[in-house]
C-alpha cells in the first residue's frame, strides 16, 4: 500500500494533506506519520503524528499547523495503520497534486525568527517528502549577477535587523577560520542589502592546486553589537548569517541553478547552490 497524497501548502505554512478515498474503511485507525530522516547510520529520533479525519467525499484530510515548527532537515511521509503507537504498520506515501503555489513569492514576505520553512517534494525514488529548514535567521538571494571578473549579489534579511556596519563574511570551508570581507550595502530599506565579490581575491589565496569552497556570510551588526546581543539574548543572536535561496517552492536547487564559471588567475570560478539551498563559490584550480 502506497496511496497517493494531494497537499496544498498556505501562505502561513500551514500543509494540508488528503489521501484517496476509500482508505477511511479499509484503514484501521489511520494516521499520518512525519519522521526526521536520520543522518546514514543513525536511528529515526524525532517522529510527529497527524490525525486524519474523513472528509464528506470520503476522503481522509489532515493537517500539518505551522507551530510548533519542525526542525531542519527532510520528513518523510508515511500512513499509520492499526494501533495507536508510531511503531504501528507504515506505509510509505507516494506524491499526487502538490499545490505549492503560496510559496512562489514567499521571499517577498518578512519572516520573524526563527525562520521556519516547509517545501513538499518528491524523492529522487518517487515518494513525499518534506523538505524544512529552521534557523534563527536567514538572507535570502534575490538576485545574483555574475561577470567575468566578479559576483554581485542582492539580498534581503529576514529575522533580524541589518544595521549600517554590516558586512558580507566569505569563510574558506576547512581553512582554519580564513575569512574575506566584503562590505554590505543598504537598498533603501533596513531589510535588503548588495554586496560584491571580487574572484581574484579568492583566487589569491593558493590552496596547493586543490578545489576551495568559500561560504557566504553577512553579520548584520557590528561586531561590538553582536556581543552585546549574544550576551543578552544566547549564542546565537548576533551570529553570521547565511545566504541561500530557501523561501519559495522549490526543495533541490544545486542541479536546477547553475551559474556560469569565469576564469581568474589560472583557476574557475563558480557561484553554486549547495545540497542546503545555501549559497556558496568554488575556485577549482586549472589544470
Amino acid at each position: 500500500m502506497q496511496p497517493r497524497t494531494n497537499c496544498t501548502v498556505d501562505t502561513d505554512g500551514r500543509i494540508s494533506f488528503v489521501l484517496p478515498p476509500g482508505l477511511a474503511a479499509d484503514v484501521p485507525s489511520p494516521r499520518l506519520l512525519l519522521r526526521l530522516r536520520p543522518k546514514k547510520g543513525q536511528p529515526e529520533k524525532t517522529l510527529r503524528v497527524l490525525g486524519l479525519e474523513p472528509a464528506d467525499d470520503g476522503r481522509l484530510r489532515g493537517v500539518l499547523e505551522p507551530d510548533p515548527a519542525l526542525a531542519e532537515g527532510r520528513w518523510d511521509l508515511y500512513l499509520l495503520t492499526g494501533g495507536t503507537e508510531p511503531d504501528a504498520p507504515r506505509h510509505r506515501l507516494r506524491p499526487g497534486l502538490r499545490d505549492l503555489r503560496a510559496l512562489v513569492d514567499g521571499y517577498t514576505r518578512d519572516r520573524p525568527s526563527p525562520v521556519a520553512v516547509r517545501v513538499p517534494y518528491a524523492t529522487k525514488d518517487g515518494f513525499l517528502a518534506l523538505r524544512t529548514w529552521l534557523r534563527p535567521a536567514h538572507a535570502e538571494v534575490a538576485s545574483m549577477a555574475p561577470s567575468d571578473r566578479s559576483l554581485t549579489i542582492r539580498a534581503r534579511l529576514h529575522g533580524t535587523p541589518l544595521s549600517d556596519e554590516a558586512t558580507v563574511r566569505l569563510r574558506l570551508r576547512g581553512g582554519d577560520g580564513v575569512v574575506k570581507t566584503v562590505p554590505a550595502h543598504a537598498e533603501g530599506d533596513e531589510w535588503g542589502f548588495s554586496f560584491t565579490v571580487h574572484y581574484e581575491d579568492l583566487v589569491a589565496d593558493g590552496g596547493g592546486g586543490t578545489a576551495r569552497v568559500w561560504d557566504v556570510f553577512v553579520q548584520a551588526q557590528a561586531q561590538a553589537q553582536a556581543q552585546a546581543q549574544a550576551q543578552d539574548a544566547g549564542a546565537a543572536a548576533g551570529a553570521p548569517v547565511r545566504l541561500g535561496r530557501l523561501l519559495d517552492d522549490v526543495a533541490d536547487r544545486k542541479k536546477v541553478f547553475v551559474f556560469p564559471a569565469a576564469v581568474v588567475g589560472g583557476a574557475t570560478v563558480r557561484p553554486y547552490y549547495t545540497v542546503d539551498n545555501d549559497l556558496a563559490i568554488v575556485v577549482t584550480p586549472e589544470v
